[in-house]
Order: structure tokens, then sequence, then C-alpha cells
């Protein structure tokens, strides 16, 4: 069942209230990627047991696979049933189309990345449509989130290593951060100092000190993709500088892949799908809750 404009409108000025507390008090909100019912559950236990914010995501694949309105509902649902503080993200929308859809459905937070889709998109091409769903963004006052280039990695397991010499030459410099944000006026920057989309045979290395330097140059709120895989003290320190959103997504699929496949071994004349999910759903609710002790929103929950 559809929102009102009403209660969409009171969910983004909550949203944009709980960005502002990030600043306030130094920490940062977890940003969540669900595949299915199944990891929405462990966010909104992990959630409710921390009392901390979250952020629910989907990407353009759980878009198609869940429906964008279905994944509303579902979150209300649970949103409601553990009374928790929760709010939905469209991650990587490849369109403008789809992040008015996200917009019109109620989401709080829609990032534009068309460069997802097209890796070869011009600066003015992004910009361009960044600005358009910054501006339809207004009727809502949905928090829009962008980056002025395609993000490496994907969210998945990899074994290659990380060529750092490779992946600096798409960092984020505060110059560029401050003229993105100026020609699209987003209200959360992406930035890229190290971390990168999945998970990798060797620990990401962040630049906080680039990220300092992007901090003191931007007004605007800014986020961390690619936070699986990365120690922990780097989230703490992110958030003490002024991060207010990592993304989390491939160590949750790691966690339930592994899982699932251990639970499958373990009871082979087990069919029934229901008896089978608990495990692997608490094994991805550690993970949420170990990230989200670690950016520091444990107890920041608010009615």
């Amino acid at each position: 069942m559809g929102l009102t404009i009403s209660e969409i409108r009171h969910n983004t000025t909550r949203a944009r209230h709980l960005m502002q507390r990030t600043k306030e008090q130094h920490f940062a909100v977890g940003a969540f990627n669900i595949d299915n019912q199944e990891t929405l559950i462990a966010v909104a236990r992990a959630a409710q047991k921390l009392q901390a914010p979250v952020l629910v995501e989907v990407s353009d694949a759980e878009v198609t696979a869940l429906g964008l309105e279905n994944v509303r509902d579902l979150v209300d649902n649970y949103k409601a049933e553990y009374s928790i503080e929760m709010y939905l993200n469209l991650d990587h929308g490849p369109t403008v189309e789809q992040c008015k859809r996200a917009i019109d459905a109620g989401y709080e937070f829609v990032h534009i990345d068309i460069s997802q889709a097209n890796h070869q998109a011009t600066d003015e091409e992004i910009i361009a449509s960044t600005r358009q769903v910054v501006e339809y963004a207004r009727f809502t006052g949905a928090l829009v989130e962008s980056e002025p280039h395609y993000f490496a990695g994907s969210s998945n397991l990899h074994t290659e290593e990380i060529d750092y010499e490779q992946i600096a030459q798409t960092f984020s410099t505060p110059e560029g951060a401050r003229q993105f944000v100026e020609a699209t006026g987003v209200d959360l920057f992406a930035a890229a100092v190290g971390n990168l989309h999945g998970r990798y045979p060797v620990p990401k290395v962040l630049d906080l000190e680039l990220l300092e330097a992007i901090r003191q140059t931007l007004h605007c709120y800014i986020s961390l993709h690619g936070g699986s895989g990365t120690p922990l003290h780097y989230f703490q320190s992110a958030a003490n500088i002024g991060v207010s959103k990592i993304n989390i997504n491939s160590d949750m699929r790691f966690a339930f892949r592994r899982t699932l496949e251990k639970v499958l071994a373990d009871h082979p004349d087990e069919y029934a799908v229901v008896k089978l999910m608990p495990t692997v759903y608490q094994a991805v609710q550690e993970v949420v809750e170990e990230k989200i002790i670690a950016f520091g929103a444990a107890r920041r929950a608010v009615a």
C-alpha cells in the first residue's frame, strides 16, 4: 500500500534529521544492501537489538527481482513490527527515471549513478542527470547522493589483488568534490579514498588524510561505498572525521552464502526453507551488528 505525500515528507524530514545527527554526534549510519526478505530481517533485528538507525538499500538487480514498490512495503512493515528507525535508499540508480520512481514510492534516499550503466558517461551527462534528480526530489524532500565518476569494483568475492596505483587515479579530490557538489546540489557526496566495491584477498586501505581534506571542503554529507572487507578502525576514524553513511553489501552476501552452504550440508534431508533460513539470517545479523558498533551508531536511534 502506497504512502501519502504527507507520510513521505514526514519520513524524509526524519531522514534529514538523522543525517544532521551523524555530523553533530560523530557517528555514521550503516546502509545495508538486501537481496531478499531474510537479509531485511537480519538488518531489522540488528537495528532493534542495538537501538541503531539503519538504511536499507536496493540496487537495480534487487529492484528488478523484488519490485521497487514491494521493497517499500516490506521495509515499512518490518519498521513497524520491530519499532525501529529505518530508511530506504535506491543504491546506484542507473537512470533518472528509476530514481524518480523511487522518489514517488517514498524512498527517503536515492543515489543517481548513470556511470554504473555507462562507464563512459561524460562529466556533463553525469552532472545533468544528477541535477534532474535533485530538482525532482525537492517535492518529497528525499536526499540525493551521487559521485562524479564510475566507482570501481563489484559487490562480490574477488580473487585479484588491489592495484592501489590504478585505483588512486580515480580518488576524489577536495576541489573536484567541491565543484561537483556546487554543480549538482546533492545532499550526499560519495567519496572515493581507497574504498571499492567487494571483498578482496587483502584488507582495504583508506586515505584518511584525503578524507579529512574533502570533509573540510564540503558542507554536504559524505558517504563511503564499498565498506566490505575494510578493517573496522577505518570506520571509527571516518565517523570521527565526519562521514555520515557507510555502505555494506559483500560482507553480508559472503556470510549468507557460506552459512547457507553449511546449513544445507548439515541438513541434507531438510527441504522446508523456513527451517533452513534462521541460522542464515543470524549470521548476516552478526555482520550487521559488527558494522553498526564500528560506525558508532548503536543506541543512536530516536523514536
